[in-house]
């Protein structure tokens, strides 16, 4: 009798491609994992319609959603319309009390909407604005892996994000965040596990993390 396979959808961070997770590895004799990119939302679509269709892209049913920052608000609102065996966020929020006050702030101020998003498809060369070794690597992987730049998308998700009005937490989610993360602060993030000196894009530079203990997660009452 053939083990079963368990089928793992993963969604980037906003403006982010789905390149972030080149270096997470599952072991392929337990695992199929499946990349989600970034649809172009329509114009005042809700986040509800846009998790609907993302949701057209997953062909497995009791499939396992994992998201990254927006994205794990994104799997969350997925999650919704799908039968899913495991929902995990990494670096991101499950409701609007997670957010940071400069979010909840700019809610109330509407100061996003201000937010000149289309500079940001006008940086060929992030290395350009970087100065020092270290900021010249840290710019050249911002350039590599925020690569979703078209305008519609930023104000769309930047506004989704800061308005996203979840009160209750989605019972049975795992929440994996890291203690150095800025963009959300773990002193607002409840009930998490916490990866020691873990950043925002820990996805990334702490892949091995990730490899190591996301099987075992995912598979924790699995089946």
């Amino acid at each position: 009798m053939s083990q079963e396979v368990s089928y793992v959808y993963f969604v980037p961070g906003l403006a982010a491609d789905v390149s972030i997770f080149e270096y997470i590895k599952l072991p392929e004799d337990k695992f199929v994992t499946k990349m989600l990119p970034w649809k172009i939302p329509f114009k005042e679509e809700s986040i509800e319609d846009y998790a609907k269709r993302m949701c057209d892209d997953v062909e497995h049913k009791k499939c396992v959603l994992i998201g990254v920052s927006f994205g794990g608000i994104i799997v969350q609102e997925m999650s919704k319309y799908l039968e899913v065996e495991k929902l995990i966020i990494v670096s991101s929020v499950k409701n609007k009390f997670e957010l940071p006050k400069r979010m909840k702030l700019a809610r109330k101020t509407k100061v996003y909407k201000l937010l000149p998003t289309s500079l940001v498809s006008k940086i060929d060369d992030w290395e350009k604005l970087a100065f020092g070794d270290f900021a010249k690597k840290r710019a050249a992987m911002y350039q590599k892996y925020l690569s979703v730049s078209d305008k519609e998308y930023l104000d769309w998700a930047i506004e989704k994000m800061v308005c996203w009005d979840q009160e209750e937490t989605i019972e049975g989610l795992i929440h994996i965040h890291g203690d150095k993360d800025i963009v959300f602060p773990i002193t607002n993030i409840e009930n998490c596990i916490t990866v020691d000196k873990g950043t925002h894009v820990m996805i990334v530079n702490r892949a091995r993390w990730f490899n190591k203990h996301l099987p075992e997660i995912i598979n924790d009452n699995l089946h």
